[in-house]
């Protein structure tokens, strides 16, 4: 016989016997009865034979579940940029596409400004300024040694050749910040024009920016994003918090891809969102095709691993969206036979894992000294909620 149709056999000989055992008991009038409880259940030592009861107890066993998440690919903060141009200027040329690979320090585009002119021009200036400057310093301060020039004109020369010296720091600065070199910069080649460069190689995200369109210095001309390290960006619910840690191991999915991908917890979240979440940070590991910034995924978590009350996953049952184990309450003798009496308790579960549940119990519970059913607890809920509505 199928094991499975004899279990199911086994059931309904359990539930008919326990339902005709409480008619016989109310037909002798001048027998006393036991009222029981709508938590309690009783079996004769042939019936819990036939179940296949038996007892165990509660442990403390250390368990690791998984969570089941979603959240999304993204990249780290120093791995993607926005790429603007310093002083704003009209755009003269485009030299990249959307999805296009680029390279630290490769043009992108040029801008033209008539204020890059100005402080080209005044960088010239400046410098050739500094240059008579420093020589007007060199000969005061020896004519001073020769007590030719006063302190106060010597002190006058190099207060003017310091500024200068401020002055075209400065504007070299200038020069630099719009990607000018200040060292090659002469009278000879003064240009209206700057190239404007990516600051990390990567791909082309958007261009935001069309020819003969003004760009402004607060506004994105192009964004980059570098592939080469991916990260998942993690939504856990807040009474997950103790279950993960840095270092732990993830695999995750995408699309409807059945081959799962790897990744490793970086960084978790320290703060709750309003809507009692937090956020959780985890690196990708190895090569993974299709994957892009921006795609959903499904992950796997292997919460961590912790000593908790747990009870083998057969003894726990559901019913009504509650669950129960089932308490030996005590040994009897009813009309010549030997009964046991067991008493249904609701608990919470949490994780399950090796063929343990983890189990929450009511407050009172002494764990030590009861003593559960951890095989047929199935057939007693079958028992406990059907007795008295068969026929014999």
């Amino acid at each position: 016989m199928n094991k499975n149709i004899a279990s199911f056999v086994s059931m309904l000989l359990i539930v008919a016997l326990t339902a005709c055992g409480g008619k016989k008991q109310k037909a002798h009038e001048g027998e006393k009865h036991e009222e029981m409880g709508p938590d309690r259940v009783e079996l004769t030592a042939e019936q819990a034979k036939v179940a296949g009861v038996a007892l165990g107890s509660v442990e403390m066993r250390p368990l690791s579940g998984i969570l089941k998440v979603s959240g999304m690919v993204t990249v780290a903060p120093d791995r993607s940029a926005s790429v603007c141009t310093p002083l704003g200027g009209y755009v003269k040329s485009i030299a990249v596409m959307p999805g296009k690979l680029v390279q630290k320090g490769q043009v992108l585009s040029v801008v033209e400004n008539q204020e890059f002119i100005d402080i080209q021009q005044n960088y010239v200036e400046a410098r050739n300024k500094l240059e008579f400057a420093q020589a007007e310093y060199k000969r005061h301060n020896e004519l001073y040694k020769n007590d030719v020039y006063s302190q106060k004109s010597v002190q006058q020369t190099t207060s003017d050749y310091n500024n200068l010296r401020a002055q075209v720091r400065a504007l070299g600065q200038k020069l630099a910040l719009v990607g000018i070199n200040p060292a090659r910069l002469n009278e000879n080649n003064i240009s209206r024009a700057i190239a404007v460069r990516a600051p990390i190689s990567g791909y082309v995200k958007a261009v935001n920016v069309s020819i003969g369109k003004y760009a402004a210095s607060a506004d994105p001309m192009f964004e980059i994003v570098d592939c080469s390290q991916l990260m998942l960006e993690l939504t856990l619910f807040e009474k997950d918090a103790s279950k993960v840690s840095d270092g732990q191991e993830i695999r995750f999915f995408i699309n409807d891809e059945a081959e799962p991908h790897r990744a490793q917890m970086l960084q978790t979240g320290k703060t709750i969102g309003a809507d009692r979440t937090y956020k959780v940070y985890a690196r990708v590991t190895g090569k993974c095709k299709n994957l892009m910034p921006g795609m959903y995924v499904r992950a796997d978590v292997k919460a961590g691993t912790e000593a908790v009350t747990a009870v083998p996953s057969e003894a726990v049952v559901g019913f009504d969206d509650k669950h129960y184990i089932f308490v030996f309450e005590k040994s009897k003798t009813e009309n010549g036979k030997p009964v046991s009496e067991y008493r249904m308790v609701q608990v919470g579960i949490g994780v399950a894992d090796k063929g343990f549940t983890e189990i929450v119990l009511p407050a009172g519970f002494d764990m030590k000294s009861a003593r559960i059913v951890v095989k047929g607890a199935y057939t007693l809920l079958s028992a406990a909620k059907n007795a008295g509505e068969m026929s014999c």
